[in-house]
Protein backbone atom coordinates (compact mmCIF):
# COMPACT_ATOMS: atom_id res chain seq x y z
CA UNK A 1 0.00 0.00 0.00
CA UNK A 2 1.47 3.30 -0.88
CA UNK A 3 0.77 6.32 1.36
CA UNK A 4 0.24 10.14 0.77
CA UNK A 5 1.20 12.63 3.52
CA UNK A 6 -0.08 16.01 2.05
CA UNK A 7 1.41 19.02 4.36
CA UNK A 8 -1.28 21.88 4.03
CA UNK A 9 -3.27 24.84 5.51
CA UNK A 10 -6.11 23.22 4.25
CA UNK A 11 -6.59 19.46 4.69
CA UNK A 12 -10.17 19.47 4.60
CA UNK A 13 -9.93 20.67 0.81
CA UNK A 14 -7.14 18.17 -0.02
CA UNK A 15 -9.54 15.52 1.89
CA UNK A 16 -12.97 16.15 -0.26
CA UNK A 17 -11.10 16.36 -3.15
CA UNK A 18 -8.95 12.63 -2.61
CA UNK A 19 -12.21 11.73 -1.20
CA UNK A 20 -14.38 11.44 -4.12
CA UNK A 21 -14.17 9.06 -7.42
CA UNK A 22 -11.63 6.45 -7.80
CA UNK A 23 -9.15 7.88 -5.51
CA UNK A 24 -11.50 7.76 -2.53
CA UNK A 25 -12.96 4.40 -3.70
CA UNK A 26 -9.35 3.58 -3.56
CA UNK A 27 -8.63 4.84 -0.15
CA UNK A 28 -11.42 3.19 1.09
CA UNK A 29 -10.53 -0.27 -0.29
CA UNK A 30 -6.85 0.24 1.70
CA UNK A 31 -4.90 0.30 -1.85
CA UNK A 32 -3.35 3.69 -1.24
CA UNK A 33 -3.38 5.70 1.94
CA UNK A 34 -3.70 9.64 1.98
CA UNK A 35 -2.96 11.26 5.09
CA UNK A 36 -3.76 15.58 4.72
CA UNK A 37 -1.74 17.22 7.50
CA UNK A 38 -2.95 20.90 9.01
CA UNK A 39 0.39 22.29 9.51
CA UNK A 40 -1.23 25.15 11.80
CA UNK A 41 -1.52 22.12 14.17
CA UNK A 42 2.69 22.69 14.39
CA UNK A 43 3.07 25.73 14.86
CA UNK A 44 4.54 26.91 18.92
CA UNK A 45 2.99 30.10 18.32
CA UNK A 46 0.03 30.52 21.06
CA UNK A 47 -2.42 31.78 17.50
CA UNK A 48 -1.32 29.09 15.56
CA UNK A 49 0.53 31.33 13.35
CA UNK A 50 2.62 30.03 10.49
CA UNK A 51 3.87 33.03 8.34
CA UNK A 52 5.48 36.16 8.85
CA UNK A 53 6.50 38.97 6.87
CA UNK A 54 9.71 38.66 4.39
CA UNK A 55 12.96 39.92 5.04
CA UNK A 56 14.42 42.56 2.59
CA UNK A 57 10.87 43.54 2.14
CA UNK A 58 7.76 43.27 -0.14
CA UNK A 59 4.12 42.56 0.13
CA UNK A 60 2.66 39.24 1.38
CA UNK A 61 3.69 37.02 3.67
CA UNK A 62 6.18 33.94 3.60
CA UNK A 63 5.04 30.32 5.05
CA UNK A 64 8.05 30.17 8.12
CA UNK A 65 10.43 27.01 8.38
CA UNK A 66 9.87 25.74 12.20
CA UNK A 67 6.03 24.50 11.98
CA UNK A 68 6.85 22.94 8.76
CA UNK A 69 9.96 21.46 9.72
CA UNK A 70 7.96 20.05 12.91
CA UNK A 71 5.10 18.11 10.69
CA UNK A 72 7.71 16.81 8.17
CA UNK A 73 9.29 15.38 11.45
CA UNK A 74 6.81 13.85 12.55
CA UNK A 75 5.73 12.15 9.01
CA UNK A 76 9.47 11.34 8.93
CA UNK A 77 9.32 9.38 12.30
CA UNK A 78 6.86 7.40 10.86
CA UNK A 79 7.98 6.74 7.52
CA UNK A 80 11.34 5.24 9.65
CA UNK A 81 9.46 3.01 12.29
CA UNK A 82 7.88 1.47 9.28
CA UNK A 83 10.55 1.16 6.99
CA UNK A 84 9.25 3.40 3.71
CA UNK A 85 11.39 4.59 1.09
CA UNK A 86 10.06 7.91 0.86
CA UNK A 87 9.84 11.18 -1.86
CA UNK A 88 9.43 14.63 -0.55
CA UNK A 89 8.25 16.83 -2.99
CA UNK A 90 7.30 20.84 -3.04
CA UNK A 91 4.56 21.84 -5.47
CA UNK A 92 6.03 24.90 -6.81
CA UNK A 93 5.97 27.12 -10.52
CA UNK A 94 9.61 26.62 -10.41
CA UNK A 95 9.73 22.86 -10.46
CA UNK A 96 9.82 20.54 -13.35
CA UNK A 97 6.79 19.95 -14.73
CA UNK A 98 4.84 17.14 -14.06
CA UNK A 99 4.91 14.22 -16.84
CA UNK A 100 3.62 10.97 -17.01
CA UNK A 101 7.08 9.56 -16.70
CA UNK A 102 7.71 11.49 -13.38
CA UNK A 103 4.43 9.75 -11.81
CA UNK A 104 5.81 6.56 -12.75
CA UNK A 105 9.11 7.17 -10.78
CA UNK A 106 7.23 8.57 -7.89
CA UNK A 107 4.95 5.63 -7.79
CA UNK A 108 7.75 3.16 -6.77
CA UNK A 109 8.35 4.97 -3.41
CA UNK A 110 6.62 3.19 -0.48
CA UNK A 111 5.55 7.17 0.81
CA UNK A 112 5.46 10.33 -1.22
CA UNK A 113 5.51 13.63 1.25
CA UNK A 114 3.66 16.46 -0.50
CA UNK A 115 4.29 20.05 0.57
CA UNK A 116 1.78 22.81 -0.52
CA UNK A 117 3.30 26.37 0.20
CA UNK A 118 0.60 29.12 0.54
CA UNK A 119 0.42 33.05 0.36
CA UNK A 120 3.52 34.76 -1.00
CA UNK A 121 5.99 31.04 -0.78
CA UNK A 122 8.14 29.06 1.70
CA UNK A 123 11.10 30.16 3.34
CA UNK A 124 13.82 28.71 1.60
CA UNK A 125 15.50 27.13 4.42
CA UNK A 126 13.06 24.61 4.67
CA UNK A 127 12.58 23.52 1.38
CA UNK A 128 16.08 23.25 0.66
CA UNK A 129 16.23 21.01 4.51
CA UNK A 130 13.22 18.52 3.61
CA UNK A 131 12.53 18.48 -0.21
CA UNK A 132 14.27 15.94 -2.51
CA UNK A 133 12.89 18.26 -5.63
CA UNK A 134 10.19 20.83 -6.83
CA UNK A 135 7.44 19.64 -8.83
CA UNK A 136 5.14 22.16 -10.99
CA UNK A 137 1.65 21.21 -13.00
CA UNK A 138 2.26 24.25 -15.69
CA UNK A 139 3.44 27.65 -16.48
CA UNK A 140 0.85 29.61 -14.46
CA UNK A 141 0.47 30.86 -10.97
CA UNK A 142 -2.37 29.35 -8.39
CA UNK A 143 -3.28 30.64 -4.55
CA UNK A 144 -1.54 27.91 -3.47
CA UNK A 145 0.11 24.21 -3.28
CA UNK A 146 -3.32 22.45 -2.75
CA UNK A 147 -4.58 22.10 -6.44
CA UNK A 148 -1.01 20.98 -7.98
CA UNK A 149 -0.66 18.22 -4.88
CA UNK A 150 -4.14 16.64 -5.52
CA UNK A 151 -3.44 16.54 -9.35
CA UNK A 152 -0.04 14.66 -8.14
CA UNK A 153 -1.58 12.49 -5.85
CA UNK A 154 -4.61 11.55 -8.30
CA UNK A 155 -1.68 10.77 -10.70
CA UNK A 156 0.44 8.87 -8.84
CA UNK A 157 -2.31 7.02 -7.37
CA UNK A 158 -3.91 5.76 -10.91
CA UNK A 159 -0.57 3.77 -11.12
CA UNK A 160 -0.42 1.74 -7.92
CA UNK A 161 -1.61 -1.61 -8.17
CA UNK A 162 -5.57 -2.00 -7.17
CA UNK A 163 -6.19 1.55 -7.30
CA UNK A 164 -7.41 1.16 -10.93
CA UNK A 165 -10.20 -1.89 -11.88
CA UNK A 166 -8.20 -3.34 -14.76
CA UNK A 167 -4.49 -2.69 -14.15
CA UNK A 168 -3.82 -2.31 -18.33
CA UNK A 169 -6.21 1.05 -17.93
CA UNK A 170 -3.61 3.77 -17.22
CA UNK A 171 -1.22 1.85 -20.01
CA UNK A 172 -3.36 2.78 -22.91
CA UNK A 173 -4.09 6.11 -21.78
CA UNK A 174 -2.40 9.46 -23.42
CA UNK A 175 1.19 9.83 -22.37
CA UNK A 176 1.67 6.07 -20.79
CA UNK A 177 1.89 4.66 -23.98
CA UNK A 178 4.00 7.78 -25.32
CA UNK A 179 1.14 9.05 -27.71
CA UNK A 180 -2.08 11.09 -27.01
CA UNK A 181 -5.32 8.72 -27.06
CA UNK A 182 -7.05 7.62 -29.71
CA UNK A 183 -11.05 8.93 -29.50
CA UNK A 184 -13.25 6.77 -27.62
CA UNK A 185 -16.92 6.08 -28.30
CA UNK A 186 -20.28 4.58 -26.61
CA UNK A 187 -24.06 3.85 -26.97
CA UNK A 188 -25.74 5.76 -29.07
CA UNK A 189 -24.38 4.76 -31.90
CA UNK A 190 -25.71 7.75 -34.07
CA UNK A 191 -25.49 11.14 -32.43
CA UNK A 192 -27.12 14.16 -34.35
CA UNK A 193 -26.02 12.54 -37.79
CA UNK A 194 -22.70 11.36 -36.64
CA UNK A 195 -21.85 7.77 -36.68
CA UNK A 196 -19.13 5.61 -34.80
CA UNK A 197 -16.88 4.33 -37.25
CA UNK A 198 -17.60 0.81 -38.29
CA UNK A 199 -14.17 -0.45 -37.84
CA UNK A 200 -15.33 -0.70 -34.05
CA UNK A 201 -18.56 -2.21 -34.63
CA UNK A 202 -16.58 -5.11 -36.54
CA UNK A 203 -15.49 -7.07 -33.61
CA UNK A 204 -11.88 -7.25 -35.25
CA UNK A 205 -9.83 -6.91 -32.34
CA UNK A 206 -6.92 -6.73 -34.98
CA UNK A 207 -8.25 -3.81 -36.92
CA UNK A 208 -9.42 -2.11 -34.23
CA UNK A 209 -6.27 -2.24 -32.18
CA UNK A 210 -5.04 -0.97 -35.84
CA UNK A 211 -7.21 1.72 -35.84
CA UNK A 212 -6.54 3.00 -32.33
CA UNK A 213 -2.66 3.10 -33.24
CA UNK A 214 -3.17 4.74 -36.42
CA UNK A 215 -5.55 7.36 -34.95
CA UNK A 216 -3.58 7.97 -31.72
CA UNK A 217 -0.76 8.62 -34.65
CA UNK A 218 -2.37 11.17 -36.49
CA UNK A 219 -3.35 13.38 -33.17
CA UNK A 220 -0.19 13.13 -31.52
CA UNK A 221 1.45 14.65 -34.56
CA UNK A 222 -0.71 16.81 -35.45
CA UNK A 223 -1.14 18.79 -31.86
CA UNK A 224 1.96 17.17 -29.96
CA UNK A 225 4.76 16.56 -33.00
CA UNK A 226 7.82 16.80 -30.76
CA UNK A 227 6.25 13.31 -28.70
CA UNK A 228 5.75 12.21 -32.04
CA UNK A 229 8.89 12.27 -33.45
CA UNK A 230 9.91 10.82 -30.39
CA UNK A 231 7.73 7.97 -30.74
CA UNK A 232 8.62 7.11 -34.23
CA UNK A 233 12.26 7.48 -33.42
CA UNK A 234 11.41 4.32 -30.66
CA UNK A 235 8.99 2.78 -32.57
CA UNK A 236 10.84 2.57 -36.39
CA UNK A 237 8.60 -0.88 -36.87
CA UNK A 238 5.09 0.97 -36.34
CA UNK A 239 3.22 2.69 -39.22
CA UNK A 240 5.12 5.77 -40.53
CA UNK A 241 2.85 7.19 -42.27
CA UNK A 242 -0.90 6.31 -41.13
CA UNK A 243 -3.62 6.34 -43.73
CA UNK A 244 -6.77 8.67 -42.62
CA UNK A 245 -9.39 6.99 -42.00
CA UNK A 246 -13.21 7.67 -41.13
CA UNK A 247 -12.66 9.66 -37.48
Amino acid sequence: MMKFDIMTLFPEFVDMVLGESIIGRARKSGAIEVRCHNIREYSADKHRNVDDTPYGGGKGMVMACPPIYACYSSIAEAAAAAGDRTRCVYMSPRGDVLSQSKAEELAGYDRLIILCGHYEGVDQRVIDEIADEEISIGDFILTGGEIPACILTDAVARIVPGVLSDEECHTEESFSSGLLEYPQYTRPQNFMGREVPEVLLSGNHAEIDKWRLERSLEITKQRRPEMYEKYMLSHPSDIKKPKKGKQ
